[in-house]
């Protein structure tokens, strides 16, 4: 993916090496001119220089092909000014850093997907936020070593119509990982399920896994229809 990160803080550098390193193509935008060099030099990563709510630069630095967009500034109202921007150019997936969570609600008003509090793990949750954008509500426990999401079952999962019981029969679910809430569809209840809940195509469950293993329990959630679990092949 061609991903534009706006910022070349420690949050904004450590996120582009991450991202980097996982083969896609970064773009930085910032406006400190020691920042690019260190950018450039340091990291090897591509820069503009300049402010990251400047349409032409924006447009310079490829806003209209960018796949995601990461608003990792200093100041919550120019993330949200670059948020905006953004939206308006139709990029598909929008990330931000957040400092004041008074800015929560303006933010995903004007466009972002993802919202993510200084507080929590910033660099890990964008990656998984721009990898992984069907994760929600995404919780850090034990120094994140443990997560916990929620994730909305695609209509086509091979999930769909199976048992709890069956998928943790499933040799490729994640050894560890657990489905603790299930909500059949948005305006149901949570609820705690059993061996026995069936998940509907649709529907959202709580997942807990360790952080290594949350992008191995996506991928398996997120399989297509043709791709059934083991244990119903055996049978």
């Amino acid at each position: 993916m061609y991903i534009l990160i706006g910022g070349a803080g420690l949050v904004g550098l450590n996120l582009a090496k991450e991202l980097m390193d996982l083969g896609h193509t970064i773009a930085v935008i910032e406006i400190d001119p020691a920042a690019c060099r260190y950018a450039r030099e340091q990291v090897g990563v591509m820069v503009f220089e300049g402010t990251a709510v400047n349409i032409q630069l924006l447009q310079e630095a490829g806003i209209r092909k960018a796949d995601a967009l990461v608003a990792a500034l200093r100041d919550d109202a120019l993330n949200l000014a670059m948020i905006t921007l953004a939206k308006h150019y139709g990029v598909p997936q929008i990330v931000t850093r957040m400092r004041n969570r008074d800015f929560a609600e303006p933010y995903r008003l004007a466009g972002a997907h993802h919202v993510i509090s200084t507080i929590d793990l910033p660099v890990n949750t964008m990656v998984t936020a721009i990898e992984y954008p069907q994760v929600e509500s995404m919780m850090h426990f034990e120094q994140g070593q443990v997560e916990v999401f929620k994730l909305a079952i695609p209509a086509d999962s091979h999930v769909a119509g199976c048992s709890l019981g069956l998928i943790a029969k499933d040799s490729r679910f994640p050894v560890g990982s657990l489905i603790i809430g299930y909500q059949p569809h948005p305006s149901a209840d949570l609820v705690i399920p059993n061996g026995n809940t069936m998940l509907e195509a649709g529907s959202t469950i709580l997942v807990v896994t360790k952080s290594e293993l949350l992008h191995q329990v996506v991928d398996y959630l997120d399989l297509r229809s043709n791709h059934p679990p083991a244990s119903e092949v055996a049978h």
